[in-house]
């Protein structure tokens, strides 16, 4: 039966193999049948991005292409090097950076340090330096030595406080102290230095204890602190050249220093009216009261008694020739007046009035005491000849009647030259000097003359006018030569001290006339206080109208508290 069946189905005419069912290599369960089409492939074989845009949406239209911090706007104009950061657009960043604080070496160093000194500390720029891996540190305790050291004989030359501390800061800031404070108070000189905010300070200082006046070595060491902040000048190299400066001799021997003040005393007379006797008598009377203020000077006297000293011999020449008046006819006003031209202390006058105007107001104030005192003892030596001489010696001695000046301005220009000449010589200054100097010293004077004898003006400003021509000529020199400016100041000054002023006031009070020698001390004292402004204003204008380093590197106020 069942083969039958079997046979049966045989009997349908198909194959064996053809009655057998396909294996699964041949045909997969997933295959549609015939007539079904294909269904659309899986979307995990087309995978898309969530921020596609979909089907019928428009897509959004490009944006402007994001540009850079520096290139430039639209409509501008490219800047060249030369053009300064108020010229270009606000909010852009030139391609070369934005401009810095250039301290360039072509202005004189005096320039560069005051204005970083005026700066906060955080705002001070960094030496331009190319720092090295292997290289150690500044050796901070002898930079600072190095530093008091140069400012030592600054500060004992005479040099403004200002001027003392920006050359303290400037030897510092070149050898890698950045964050230095250099500080002067009269006679005493600190320095400190600070590494960094969590370091402890470095804080050294050292006392002036001997000044004098000699600007030859001014001017040496002042070439020194310019070659120190310009040519990088090594530790070394600035010890061996200090040590070379502090051995030189002055210039001029002593009895040239004395035949100096004698000139110096013979100009004057003759500037107030005298002639050729008044000129040798004057300048006699000053070589002795110089030889005799060295011998006090010897003997370790103080700086008192020897102002004292020296104001007794010119008194007493002048007192002698009064008393001889029946015998020779000299004006002993002009005697005595240019012995008191050689003593006025007018350095150390501009110098304390410029650091008070300069915002040093206990420096400023410890000096003006210092030409009091010095004043002081050139009143006592010449009143106590001059007392004895009107009450006990019967000499002649009348105010009014030197009062009267004679124009001579062909022989005053000369005395005035001359004593300019003089001045330069007992100041030690340098012989190139000397006659720049003794020009500027003529140029003052021709100045006071054509204001006050021509014009008519009052002596106070007339005064005021020519010593501020002197500062402003004195500063352009020393900015051309890199130099001090006391040199080409201090001796130009000379014809202006107001010599027979402080004699007519001391001659009032020998004759128990206090008013009226009131009246002559306050005249002297506003034609000193004159010349000292008159001097810091020119050297003050010369610094505002010529080049300053950098644009950032504007000059500070000189009142660090600004008035509030």
């Amino acid at each position: 039966m069942a083969e039958r069946q079997r046979g049966g189905g045989g009997a349908a005419g198909e194959a064996p193999e053809d009655r057998k069912p396909q294996s699964d290599e041949a045909r997969s369960a997933f295959t549609p049948p015939l007539g079904v089409p294909l269904p659309p492939p899986p979307e995990d074989e087309h995978p898309t991005s969530e921020f596609a845009v979909p089907e019928g949406i428009a897509p959004e239209p490009p944006g402007e292409p994001e540009g850079s911090a520096f290139t430039l706007p639209a409509g501008a104009v490219a800047p060249d090097s030369s053009t300064t950061q108020s010229t270009l657009l606000p909010g852009y960043t030139p391609p070369y950076g934005m401009p810095k604080v250039s301290l360039t070496k072509d202005t004189p160093w005096q320039d560069r340090m005051r204005t970083m000194l005026r700066m906060p500390v955080g705002e001070r720029p960094a030496p331009e330096r190319a720092a090295k891996q292997d290289e150690p540190g500044p050796p901070v305790p002898r930079v600072l030595d190095l530093t008091l050291r140069i400012g030592e004989l600054l500060l004992a030359g005479g040099e403004g406080a200002e001027d003392v501390e920006a050359a303290m800061f400037g030897v510092a800031h070149a050898y890698g102290l950045d964050r230095c404070e250099p500080t002067v108070t009269f006679t005493l000189l600190t320095v400190s230095y600070q590494p960094s905010l969590v370091d402890d300070p470095v804080t050294a200082n050292r006392t002036v204890r001997r000044r004098g006046t000699d600007y030859t070595r001014l001017d040496a060491v002042f070439r020194l602190v310019h070659d120190i902040t310009s040519q990088g000048l090594t530790l070394e190299e600035a010890y061996r050249r200090l040590a070379e400066i502090r051995r030189n001799r002055h210039p001029y021997p002593g009895w040239g220093l004395t035949a100096a003040s004698g000139l110096l005393a013979g100009a004057a007379s003759m500037l107030v009216g005298g002639g050729v006797v008044v000129f040798v008598a004057a300048a006699l009377g000053a070589m002795l009261g110089d030889r005799l203020a060295w011998l006090a000077s010897g003997r370790g006297l103080p700086e008192f008694y020897q102002f004292v000293a020296a104001g007794l011999p010119p008194a007493a020449v002048g007192v002698t020739l009064s008393a001889l008046h029946g015998y020779v006819d000299v004006q002993a006003s002009a005697v005595i007046t240019g012995g008191l031209f050689a003593l006025i202390p007018g350095r150390a006058l501009v110098a304390g009035v410029q650091d008070g105007l300069t915002g040093y107001y206990i420096t400023a104030a410890a000096r003006l005491l210092e030409v009091g005192y010095l004043v002081a003892g050139i009143v006592c030596g010449v009143l106590i000849v001059l007392y004895g001489g009107v009450h006990i010696g019967g000499a002649t001695l009348n105010p009014e009647a030197a009062l009267e000046r004679v124009e001579r301005p062909v022989i005053q220009i000369i005395a005035a030259m001359l004593l300019s000449f003089a001045f330069a010589v007992l100041l030690q200054q340098e012989r190139h000097s000397v006659w720049v100097a003794t020009l500027n010293g003529g140029v003052a004077w021709v100045v006071y003359g054509a204001l006050a004898d021509t014009a008519g003006l009052d002596p106070v400003p007339a005064t005021a006018i020519a010593a501020g021509l002197v500062g402003l000529f004195g500063q352009l020199l020393s900015r051309y030569r890199y130099a001090s400016a006391l040199p080409y100041v201090t001796a130009a000054i000379g014809p202006l001290l107001p010599g027979s002023a402080v004699y007519f006031a001391l001659l009032n009070f020998a004759k128990n006339e206090l008013n009226t020698g009131i009246a002559s001390l306050t005249k002297a004292a506003a034609l000193a206080l004159a010349i000292a402004i008159g001097v810091n204003l020119g050297s003050e204008m010369a610094r505002m109208f010529l080049k300053v380093p950098g644009e950032a590197a504007g000059r500070r106020a000189a009142k660090r508290t600004r008035g509030f």
